[in-house]
């Protein structure tokens, strides 16, 4: 089984956190989220706990925690703090620990440091959350290239929100990338009705490397 996973997203509000928290509690792993961006109501790690059903202590604390919503390195410097990647170091765990990202690949974590640079340490590999609506054809392959072009590896793509049959299907053949499931937008979202739709909605072998 895959021990540590890498959650991001083609930008910005793409449903990743809920995928992660589904994904985290489906291998009753640990969460972690090295840097969140914007304190104000439930933070990332806090969905994640109140959806993934995990003991507290398996959702680890943020490595920074910026008070302004905005892009890391911004709201870094507002909280006069400078973001290092050497704080970025993933924690080896006895279980899977689901890793997420902040916004989309490209996001400045500092003025020379974007997120994408840290994965492409990490080498882990990464599911990408990409939307079914409309630019998401653009924004998903563009994602794929920068990873591919940094030897990034790719687990597989999970689209979240309605079925778009033929989007999904044009971007997986245009890429070659895996589709790992859909997560469909939840008018109830509980933990129950997301662990029934992760379980629904994904092949869990793909995603854990699992039998």
């Amino acid at each position: 089984m895959t021990q540590r996973i890498v959650i991001t997203g083609t930008d910005t509000g793409v449903g990743k956190t809920v995928f992660a928290a589904g994904l985290a509690g489906l291998l009753d792993g640990f969460y972690w989220k090295p840097v969140q961006s914007g304190l104000d109501g439930e933070t990332d790690s806090e969905v994640v706990a109140r959806l993934a059903g995990l003991p507290s202590e398996r959702v680890l604390p943020e490595a920074y925690r910026l008070r302004s919503p905005l892009s890391p390195h911004r709201s870094a410097e507002i909280d006069g703090v400078a973001i290092k990647a050497a704080d970025l170091a993933f924690p080896v765990l006895p279980t899977p620990l689901v890793i997420e990202g902040s916004g989309g690949l490209m996001v400045p974590l500092n003025r020379r440091t974007r997120l994408i640079d840290i994965f492409a340490e990490w080498r882990l590999p990464v599911i990408l959350c990409a939307r079914t609506t409309l630019g998401t054809i653009n924004h998903t392959l563009l994602s794929i290239e920068a990873l591919r072009a940094r030897s990034i590896p790719l687990a597989g793509i999970a689209f979240i929100g309605d079925e778009m049959a033929d989007t999904q299907r044009t971007i997986v053949e245009f890429s070659g990338a895996p589709q790992l499931g859909r997560l469909p937008h939840l008018d109830l979202l509980t933990g129950k009705t997301l662990r029934d739709a992760m379980i629904a909605g994904f092949a869990f072998a793909s995603i854990t490397g699992g039998d």
